[in-house]
């Protein structure tokens, strides 16, 4: 119901927009600029998103499908269940579903977008062997979400090769900036979720693996900063990431073989379901993009960002940061959308201003709330998200509000 009323509602607040903009401002171009952009997000969202993960998605599912018959799913579920077993207590600890969390995470935490999507629609689609109503996102579903909106990302590659590109001084130095948001993030929406759902996060094993996740982050924040150059932080990061990947696959596929699993009939197996995923997610994809593209075309965003500059400036409070608040308000709701803002800050304000660096720190901070709602329900065929997408935005909220005081901490 909630994403019935949001959905509606983007499109009469754009509508309102545009009127506005057309009576008062005399734009005549405004509605054709929407409706060229429902036309163009329509495409996109086929052409451009489902058509292409169709292939990553039969590739990885096969891939998965391997590794569950080699027994190494199961092994990592085994190996995370104290953790899982707390914060997913309607999981049980020997689900495949844990063990397809936990790859998703991990592709997550390396920033492998291709390899993340289809492992994580599998998890989704595991919990959804578990959920007693079809058509409800069940808590355990509502939690994997929101974590993976927190988009937890260890080193955010895509965003310094940007900056490189632009010809920023010191590409990397948004890397601490951004691990501080989007773990902020992260935290905050465990938080949120675990206080709707009741469960205890004061608990032994949870607090421990929190402090070792924690401690791991700042060890590796310290090494990369005291030990490597500015450089040597990218090069490591792109063929750690790359060579941890493909390193998988390898283990997959050894660990299959010595249990006798012929492992080319186990992967078309497992890879059979990537084309009907991909078919089954385009009409959500369709009507989530268009609707986010009258928002984005209607000028809706820029009234917010003056309004906010305007409120905070009566508050006598800095508003430096109020020219980068596009990026942050476009993130939740478009990937490509919150990119094209960030580029155009650096663009406009200079690769290596306060708004430039702020910016890429907001791209950094959270993933898109909007889309993978659309994506990761739609692939299960769930409709009533509960309070997914308002626990979504909360951590969204948190890693603004942390991309902000850090930029201001670190850039000045």
């Amino acid at each position: 119901m909630a994403l019935n009323y949001i959905w509606c509602g983007f499109f009469l607040v754009g509508f309102i927009a545009a009127l506005l903009q057309w009576l008062f401002l005399g734009d005549t171009e405004i509605f054709r600029k929407i409706v060229d952009g429902t036309f163009d997000s329509a495409k996109a969202a086929v052409m451009d998103i489902a058509l292409p993960l169709a292939g990553v998605m039969t590739l990885w599912l096969g891939i998965m499908n391997v590794g569950e018959k080699a027994g190494v799913v199961g092994w990592l579920a085994r190996l995370i269940s104290p953790f899982f077993s707390r914060i997913f207590p309607d999981v049980p600890r020997d689900h495949p579903a844990v063990g397809h969390m936990v790859m998703n995470f991990s592709a997550n935490l390396l920033g492998l977008d291709n390899a993340a999507t289809p492992l994580g629609l599998k998890a989704m689609e595991s919990l959804q062997t578990l959920n007693p109503n079809k058509d409800e996102a069940s808590d355990a579903q509502i939690m994997f979400l929101v974590l993976h909106t927190s988009g937890l990302t260890l080193i955010p590659l895509a965003i310094m090769a940007q900056r490189a590109i632009l010809g920023a001084h010191d590409p990397s130095d948004i890397f601490i900036p951004c691990m501080i948001a989007t773990y902020a993030a992260t935290v905050t929406g465990i938080i949120t979720v675990s206080l709707k759902q009741g469960i205890n996060l004061l608990n032994r094993v949870v607090l421990s693996w929190l402090g070792g996740i924690t401690a791991a982050i700042a060890g590796l924040v310290f090494y990369f900063t005291h030990y490597l150059t500015k450089p040597e932080i990218e090069l490591v990061s792109r063929v750690a990431s790359n060579l941890i990947l493909f390193s998988v696959i390898i283990v997959f596929i050894v660990a299959a073989m010595r249990k006798g699993v012929n492992v080319y009939e186990a992967f078309i197996e497992g890879a059979k379901g990537g084309i009907q995923t991909s078919l089954t997610i385009i009409p959500y994809l369709v009507g989530m993009l268009v609707a986010i593209s009258v928002i984005r075309n209607s000028g809706v965003l820029g009234f917010i960002v003056n309004g906010m500059a305007w409120v905070f400036a009566h508050l006598g409070l800095d508003t430096r940061f109020t020219p980068a608040l596009p990026t942050a308000l476009m993130k939740p709701l478009s990937g490509s959308g919150s990119k094209a803002m960030m580029i155009d800050a650096m663009r406009t304000y200079g690769v290596d201003s306060f708004v430039g660096r702020l910016a890429c720190v907001f791209q950094g901070s959270a993933d898109t709330t909007f889309y993978i709602v659309a994506l990761y329900f739609g692939s299960v065929g769930i409709r009533k998200t509960r309070y997914a997408i308002a626990a979504g935005l909360m951590a969204d909220l948190a890693g603004i509000v942390a991309a902000i005081l850090v930029a201001y901490l670190f850039f000045g």
